[in-house]
């Protein structure tokens, strides 16, 4: 049996807190549990017990379980949404933008372990809102590596005949890339081959 120390949770009381930090609290806990359980074998019990709360006090914020991961996947959602929009903030020009969104997001999918989970896992396909969050995930990937593929073919930097159809290339090929990515528990291998991808990539599409 894992014990709350091996998942990095510390028991505290968050029922005494005010609503907002309470439901906060449940999700990152809850984040947790689900990563190391996975959705089915996670249970409301493991994540009431983290929180240092009774079973009850999570339906006085959440409905049942599935409305738990929600919440957990629409946090995990903006934390990736958010580093992607600083990383390409911050870049000096359309060939930078494209190189931070592959790193920026290559490292942080491997942080957000239940993200990747409602994204790849099909036994999830029976939650409702997995299947159109799937579907918003890949218009918004497909759209914003458009619209900087598009910035740079009009700055002369990119030759790309057709904008979207490259977005879609390169977004099917990290989705290809996730996995191997994960698994490797190197963090120096994981950063050189990181190195090679963004390489790789840019160089098919930097006008030279």
């Amino acid at each position: 049996m894992v014990t709350l120390d091996q998942l990095g949770v510390t028991t505290n009381n968050l029922f005494y807190m005010d609503k907002r930090k309470n439901k906060e609290g449940i999700i990152e806990v809850a984040r947790k549990i689900f990563a190391f359980y996975g959705y089915k074998k996670a249970t409301l019990d493991e994540i009431a017990t983290a929180s240092g709360m009774g079973k009850s006090s999570i339906y006085y914020y959440f409905s049942c379980k599935e409305d738990v991961f929600r919440s957990v996947i629409e946090t995990e959602a903006g934390i990736m949404k958010s580093r992607l929009n600083e990383a390409i903030g911050n870049a000096k020009d359309p060939i930078e933008k494209f190189r931070q969104y592959v790193t920026i997001r290559m490292g942080v999918i491997d942080e957000l372990a239940n993200y990747y989970q409602a994204i790849h896992s099909d036994y999830l396909l029976n939650l409702d809102f997995v299947k159109k969050m799937r579907e918003n995930y890949d218009k918004q990937e497909v759209d914003l590596l458009k619209t900087i593929f598009l910035e740079g073919t009009e700055l002369g930097l990119f030759r790309i005949a057709d904008e979207e159809l490259a977005a879609l290339a390169v977004t099917t090929a990290l989705k290809g890339l996730e996995a191997p990515i994960m698994a490797d528990k190197n963090e120096k291998l994981t950063k050189h081959r990181m190195e090679r991808i963004v390489q790789m990539l840019s160089y098919g599409i930097v006008k030279r």
